[in-house]
């Protein structure tokens, strides 16, 4: 093995270096001038998201346990294209709150070694490095959830994380070690090849399905999500709403249209059942919350409903579905999340009740929430349209047209509550409604990055294209 093939491994060696030199710099700098230490990280991390659309190989390495190609190298850039955005929207807060605590530097190193544990997941070859990668991408987001020390929530937030990921992650650990036991291997390769539909296989199946489900929040899986939402700081809930949410979409997608393609008839069949009642029990449950973080932890909960309608076809359309709208549910998400976040950093509201009244005193900020809110129920011709639309074609394609029809119900149920946060900020009068303020300029940036994306990829058809060009390489 020579050096250039460790170059298969520039995103995780970069983000690595990275990590390293924040070490370094939270050494370095002195405490009257730790805020500098948010701009480094944010301009290090900038520079290692455009480093990482430069054209790379394509192969495998360590035997097979480590691999990437056109769409794994893809989805790790959509990634760094979240976490960047993340990083902007979360910039006024660390240097309001977190910096003063000196544990700025910590909040970096936590998040970009969590992203690290995501790249190795994606690029996983068996099922060791995805377990390593695994318990990587987990266990530094529960000491961010508590990362909020003064604040009891946050704590019982973390408490409750790395509980809740320590059962899923002994149950996931149990399925793959049936698969072991039935394939005699664990690389995926081999074990597509081995694979029978034996009762310890099917067995083994239901629980490494119910550990991802943790991560994405499936309904019956999905018990933590509001909980750890809300007491977490909302830079760490957008962080597992959308980028640990997507990783675990992609690696699930990769492992059951490759290595458990052989058992599609019998997890086709899990996936159809999860999808409705992840739909309704997240839509359901979103119409009676005030608090925006739960109303939007339920209303990602619907969204893996709808993504499962992309994973249930097994086929090339359902891996370009499935990306496309991971990719649109990132901009949508992190926008509303930042939104929320930046009147929470201002004035401490995060009821519904509280936007009442919104347009008239911060417009532009009730735009961008509007662009998200109707983006994420689907409504043309914003992005979120689209992503739904090739799902529900996807799903259409091969049969599925009670499914499809369940979903548009649930659409028709995520459109009357999103409309409830657009009536309070543009309809409704409030005598105490939120001030006029101005955010600082990441604030600004990263919902800009948002909102443009929102409207930019839905209406962009190439970059679906391009996608679905990707897509080959795992077939």
């Amino acid at each position: 093995m020579d050096f250039s093939s460790f170059l298969l491994m520039r995103h995780e060696i970069i983000l690595l270096a990275v990590i390293l030199l924040l070490v370094v710099a939270e050494v370095s700098i002195s405490n009257a001038k730790k805020s500098s230490v948010v701009h480094l990280a944010i301009f290090l991390f900038g520079i290692h998201t455009i480093v990482g659309f430069f054209k790379i190989d394509y192969g495998s390495l360590f035997g097979g346990m480590f691999q990437t190609n056109e769409l794994i190298h893809f989805f790790k850039n959509v990634l760094n294209i979240g976490v960047l955005i993340l990083l902007l929207q979360s910039g006024d807060w660390l240097e309001e709150k977190i910096i003063q605590q000196q544990r700025g530097t910590e909040f970096f190193i936590l998040l970009f070694s969590s992203l690290l544990g995501m790249y190795f997941m994606i690029s996983a070859g068996d099922f060791l490095m995805f377990y390593l990668g695994l318990e990587l991408s987990t266990l530094p987001v529960a000491a961010l959830a508590a990362f909020e020390v003064t604040k009891r929530i946050s704590s019982e937030s973390g408490i409750k994380l790395i509980l809740s990921a320590a059962l899923a992650s002994g149950v996931s650990l149990f399925g793959i070690s049936m698969l072991y036991a039935t394939t005699g291997s664990i690389y995926f390769a081999e074990i597509s090849e081995a694979i029978t539909a034996s009762n310890l296989t099917i067995l083994g199946l239901v629980l490494f399905f119910a550990g991802l489900g943790f991560k994405i929040s499936l309904v019956p899986f999905h018990f933590w999500t509001a909980d750890v939402y809300e007491g977490a700081p909302i830079s760490i809930a957008s962080y597992l709403s959308v980028i640990s949410k997507g990783a675990a979409v992609f690696i699930l997608m990769i492992l059951l249209f490759t290595v458990l393609k052989p058992l599609m008839h019998i997890w086709e069949n899990i996936l159809y059942g999860v999808a409705i009642i992840t739909m309704f029990i997240g839509n359901l449950f979103a119409l009676r919350q005030q608090n925006m973080k739960r109303f939007l932890a339920f209303s990602s909960i619907a969204q893996a409903g709808f993504i499962l309608l992309g994973l249930i076809t097994g086929n090339q359309l359902g891996t370009t579905t499935v990306v496309y709208f991971v990719l649109i549910y990132i901009f949508s998400n992190l926008a509303a999340f930042g939104v929320v976040q930046a009147i929470s950093l201002k004035t401490g509201k995060e009821n519904m009740s509280d936007y009442e009244g919104l347009y008239r005193t911060n417009p532009n900020l009730s735009l961008v929430m509007m662009l998200a809110l109707f983006s994420l129920a689907g409504i043309p011709p914003v992005a979120g349209f689209f992503g739904k639309f090739f799902l529900f074609t996807a799903a259409a394609s091969k049969g599925y047209y009670l499914l499809v029809f369940l979903a548009v119900v649930n659409v028709t149920i995520s459109l009357y509550y999103y409309l409830l946060v657009i009536r309070a900020m543009f309809l409704r009068k409030s005598d105490h409604a939120i001030p006029y303020f101005k955010s600082k300029i990441y604030m600004k940036l990263g919902l800009l990055i948002t909102a443009v994306g929102i409207l930019v990829i839905g209406l962009y058809s190439p970059l679906y294209d391009y996608i679905h060009e990707l897509s080959k390489s795992v077939f």
